[in-house]
């Protein structure tokens, strides 16, 4: 069974903003997705101390399971990317999938390059958030 994600509500309104506001581009499949997470997932009130799911500017690895891969990187909003210091959109593809997910959480989602299964294996966020 696939994990329900969980928004912080600031984050939730900002991610809907941002699908709103892109769903015409060329990622409007991924943008369609996105929104899916965002209906099911659980939206906590801004000051709830749960700190270990992944939101934006987390720094994350994940492992792709088939590729036995691991990546660490920080999601970021789309003007920040930056491939080169391992900042990417939360727009992109990979942050959709695991938006929202912990630790341990195991992913399967559609990608450019086929079905991929992901698993978080760490999540860093800042403490004064």
């Amino acid at each position: 069974m696939k994990p329900i994600p969980t928004f912080s509500k600031t984050e939730h309104q900002l991610l809907r903003e941002l699908a709103k506001k892109n769903i015409n581009t060329s990622n409007s499949k991924d943008i369609m997705l996105l929104n899916e997470e965002l209906d099911r997932g659980i939206v906590l009130k801004d000051n709830t101390e749960s700190n270990n799911f992944i939101r934006l500017n987390s720094q994350v690895t994940v492992e792709d399971l088939s590729a036995k891969r691991k990546v660490t990187f920080q999601i970021v909003l789309p003007s920040m990317a930056n491939v080169r210091e391992n900042k990417i959109s939360i727009l992109a593809p990979l942050s959709i999938a695991i938006i929202g997910f912990r630790e341990e959480d195991q992913i399967d989602w559609e990608l450019p390059a086929g079905t991929k299964t992901f698993k978080v294996i760490s999540v860093k966020n800042e403490t004064n958030n």
